[in-house]
């Protein structure tokens, strides 16, 4: 694993499970929020999205943390990990909310500068329509790939503390 690319809803744990990832593996990190959003909630052109994304590639180790259908493909493409974080609404709504509450009003560590953390009607029919809307066209992309890639498909949050786990203990036996 040496480019991972981390995908799912929003308030699944992707940005938590990203930091662990850097802290276990010692490859950088990149999230999505912190370079597509500029202070006042001002996105990013798609243009611009692409051009930051391509630098990342350029590396020879990355994760990325973040959705962002526009460039999914590519991030897939380019990535030799992919972790689908394919979690019930209900839980990733939860985990949005306690992560509002836990940073309201201050720009969380893995958004961009001059974004403070905020849940609105939009972010939750986002986060809702998320399984309908959004994963059978990941699980299709999926399922598209090289059979050389690594998809690891996370459907409870037990599925990630087991595969940290088994990471931590090959990075053990490595030393």
């Amino acid at each position: 694993m040496k480019k991972i690319a981390l995908i799912g809803s929003s308030g699944a744990g992707k940005s938590t499970l990203s930091r662990e990832l850097t802290e276990i593996l010692s490859i950088p990190v990149y999230h999505l929020d912190q370079l597509n959003w500029r202070a006042g909630w001002e996105e990013v052109s798609r243009d611009e999205q692409i051009r930051l994304q391509d630098e990342i590639f350029e590396k020879d180790e990355w994760i990325i943390d973040g959705n962002y259908g526009g460039t999914l493909s590519k991030r897939m493409e380019e990535a030799d990990t992919i972790l689908f974080f394919d979690f019930p609404r209900l839980l990733c709504i939860t985990r949005a909310a306690k992560r509002v509450m836990k940073y309201r009003n201050t720009v969380r560590p893995d958004m961009a500068e001059g974004c403070p953390e905020h849940f609105d009607l939009e972010f939750f029919k986002y986060i809702w329509k998320f399984p309908e809307q959004k994963t059978p066209h990941i699980i299709n992309r999926l399922r598209e790939l090289p059979s050389d890639k690594r998809v690891v498909h996370f459907r409870k949050p037990s599925d990630v503390e087991r595969f940290l786990a088994n990471l931590i203990k090959k990075q053990a036996q490595k030393k």
